[in-house]
């Protein structure tokens, strides 16, 4: 299926052409704007018999798009690891809802619990089920070639950080791209039970992109390397930057002891 992103245009048999202007990838619910109309209209993908300008009919249950850039996001690391780009490595992690993966891309040393934080290189599938972009200039549905494009043209110098060799890390983000590709997503999400301590090397949590892929039942995914004594260690994020705006403190603001 066609990329569906607001600016979409599209077709209804009873309203003609019309642009999106609001969509949500979970639900299969868009917002519509037809001809000189100042209000929008709320339609669902999968009933109401909406069409691409071409003709084509969006069959949003039978096809339906990816909810979370991850897989795509995997695709990229891949193709840039083989262009020599080695020290760059993706994170992901569940949001406390659980119903989206935040995403982290970060370069240099691997660092997985003190990662540096670069702004455009990170994001949530919270955020990409409204408008499926990654936030570098790119357009919905982009090949992993123009990612790759555009995350250079967004910012060269964070990714000339990722120039280097980290062997033993490529060979295993390779594997797990031939065994999840295209359809799922690994979380590094190091799962306790309720109230016991962390479970050493717990398997890693497989996700499944698309709501009509059934669960993974593929090989096993190890932890990558540089994991191994992690869930027994103390684990702070970096501390956030300080806040010019005067009069606020970031810990206070923060802290509900204070």
């Amino acid at each position: 299926m066609k990329a569906l992103a607001p600016g979409t245009v599209i077709f209804h048999r009873y309203r003609g052409y019309g642009v999106i202007t609001a969509i949500n990838l979970l639900t299969g619910w868009i917002s519509a704007r037809f001809g000189n109309e100042s209000r929008t209209l709320d339609l669902n993908l999968s009933t109401d018999e909406v069409q691409f300008a071409d003709g084509e009919p969006i069959l949003f249950r039978r096809a339906p798009p990816d909810r979370m850039p991850h897989a795509r996001l995997m695709a990229v690391v891949r193709e840039l690891h083989r262009a020599g780009y080695q020290k760059l490595y993706l994170y992901s992690w569940p949001k406390p809802s659980g119903l989206h993966w935040r995403w982290h891309l970060f370069t240099g040393p691997r660092d997985w619990m003190q990662r540096s934080w670069r702004e455009g290189w990170y994001g949530s599938g919270a955020d990409y089920i409204f408008n499926p972009v990654m936030g570098w200039g790119d357009q919905p549905g982009a090949s992993t070639e123009e990612l790759v494009h555009a995350l250079a043209k967004f910012d060269p110098q964070g990714l000339a950080q990722a120039l280097g060799r980290d062997e033993d890390h490529t060979a295993w983000f390779a594997s797990v791209c031939d065994a999840l590709l295209p359809g799922y997503m690994y979380s590094l999400d190091m799962q306790r039970p309720p109230g016991a301590p962390l479970i050493e090397m717990p398997p890693v949590p497989v996700v499944p992109v698309r709501a009509t892929l059934p669960q993974y039942s593929g090989p096993v995914i190890t932890w990558p390397p540089g994991w191994a004594g992690l869930w027994s260690k103390v684990h702070a994020m970096p501390l956030p930057s300080p806040c010019p705006t005067l009069g606020s403190h970031p810990q206070r603001d923060t802290d509900p002891a204070v």
